[in-house]
């Protein structure tokens, strides 16, 4: 049977580990995750162990990074079905802390970044959300020292955000950027999806399909502000809340003005029902 990944719950347990691998000479990759694993997850991790000798994949549920109101409670966990899935994938290590380990009584410190934590996308509906993922990130780098750490596009904010963490603090490691990982209708993986009813499971891949025809119609030479208000209005028309559609440069997620304006990413947030989706795509 695939042997799953040891479990490590302490950070002396962690930090034991590491140094054996660091004193035999292993590359590291860290594959950070909320747990709720799914298939998406699980190309990161073979990903990771195709860019290093050995694989750490945390598990943790955040707090910092959940609002009030938002759905820390019921965010799904399942650490005997990650752990399974696991098995096979490649994974050495599961690093598995509680809340009480990340953030012991008296701890009072916080990154809270810039750049492109602060362009007007997730930043404007989740404020508190970069700083909360900042924080974390650099913990889990500080405890596991990877030399490589994988994150998935479908978090593309997030993805620069990490990428603009490291650089800054001249953390020595590589940011790693993994293509999205889609269901067969094109909906992108993501542990929220399981909150989708059926209805809604049906109306989600819309999402995807109208960014998609905006950004072929983008590459086409059509009008920015013209094929991203279309685009706007269709999926609201499917029947979700949009938070925000915008085109932005690809690299600094600076607004553009034109399709001429360098490589061009198109990011969406939108609601259907209770559960809040999000996707890209490049132009």
């Amino acid at each position: 049977m695939p042997r799953p990944p040891r479990v490590v719950r302490t950070l002396p347990a962690l930090q034991r580990a590491v140094t054996r691998l660091r004193r035999a000479h292993q590359t590291i990759a860290l594959v950070p995750t909320m747990g709720a694993l799914h298939a998406g997850h699980l190309a990161l991790v073979r990903l990771a162990r195709r860019r290093a000798r050995r694989v750490i994949v945390s598990i943790f549920v955040n707090p910092t990074q959940f609002a009030p109101g938002e759905d820390l409670a019921s965010y799904p966990r399942d650490l005997g079905a990650d752990l399974a899935a696991l098995a096979g994938t490649g994974a050495d290590l599961a690093w598995v802390p509680t809340a009480e380990t990340m953030y012991p009584a008296g701890f009072a410190t916080r990154i809270v970044p810039g750049g492109p934590a602060t362009v007007g996308l997730e930043d404007a509906f989740r404020p508190h959300f970069f700083a909360g993922v900042a924080t974390v990130v650099a913990k889990l780098f500080l405890q596991c020292r990877p030399d490589v750490a994988i994150f998935g596009e479908k978090d593309y904010q997030q993805l620069k955000v990490v990428t603009a963490l490291a650089r800054d603090l001249d953390l020595p490691l590589k940011i790693v950027g993994a293509p999205i990982v889609r269901e067969r209708d094109g909906l992108a993986m993501s542990s929220r999806n399981a909150y989708l009813s059926t209805a809604e499971r049906s109306v989600a891949p819309t999402l995807q399909r109208v960014l998609a025809q905006c950004a072929l119609e983008l590459a086409q030479g059509a009008d920015l502000a013209a094929t991203l208000a279309g685009a706007r209005a269709a999926i609201t028309q499917a029947g979700f809340v949009l938070d925000y559609l915008e085109a932005r440069h690809a690299d600094t997620l600076a607004p553009v003005s034109s399709a001429r304006d360098g490589r061009l990413r198109l990011l969406v947030a939108a609601r259907l029902g209770r559960t809040r989706l999000i996707d890209n795509v490049a132009v």
